[in-house]
């Protein structure tokens, strides 16, 4: 095999890695169209607490010691990217405070049999009891980042993803900074 060949299969490997990742973390943001963002230059985390942990999993679940594991992970993170958005730290009456919410939950994905067939008699389908063919529990984390000026949520960006619990601590940590990094990529650049 020659160099360029291996050259070429690693680069494509290295893409195809970065897809996946980035495709782990979905992201949607809300805007209030009445603010300009330009006119804002600095932020700060809002009052102590800086963030809520919210978890809806199993009654055991503490949300305290979940949030002792996560915030400074997310408060690095936010340290870390926010400055590529044209946003400046400051302590002493910023434009906009910064507040996160991390929410971890389970959901479901069932399919039954027929589900995606209708009961038309001409064409000889038959009309399906329901049971359940397909059934998928997931543990899922969102995280949210609400920016706020003047006491309104100008601008929320949640970042959401499949969770799982047997993966190790740096597997979640890093897991929070690509959902911050996909986050923070949809506020607006300031120049």
């Amino acid at each position: 095999m020659t160099a360029y060949r291996k050259t070429l299969l690693l680069t494509a490997g290295v893409i195809a890695a970065a897809q996946i990742v980035a495709a782990a973390v979905k992201v949607r943001v809300d805007v209030d169209k009445r603010f300009d963002f330009s006119q804002a230059r600095t932020w700060a985390w809002a009052p102590a607490p800086a963030g809520h942990v919210i978890v809806a999993r199993t009654p055991t679940d503490d949300p305290d010691a979940i949030q002792r594991l996560a915030e400074p992970v997310v408060l690095d993170a936010v340290a870390a990217e926010i400055p590529g958005r044209g946003l400046k730290q400051s302590a002493e009456n910023p434009d906009l405070t910064l507040k996160y919410y991390l929410l971890l939950t389970v959901g479901s994905s069932a399919q039954t049999v027929g589900q995606f067939l209708p009961p038309v008699a001409q064409w000889g389908v038959p009309y399906f009891q329901p049971s359940t063919q397909s059934l998928k529990v997931i543990q899922q984390g969102s995280l949210a980042l609400d920016f706020i000026a003047k006491g309104e949520i100008v601008w929320r960006g949640v970042g959401a993803a499949e969770i799982n619990p047997g993966h190790p601590q740096e597997r979640k940590e890093a897991l929070i900074r690509e959902a911050v990094r996909e986050i923070l990529k949809r506020y607006p650049r300031l120049k």
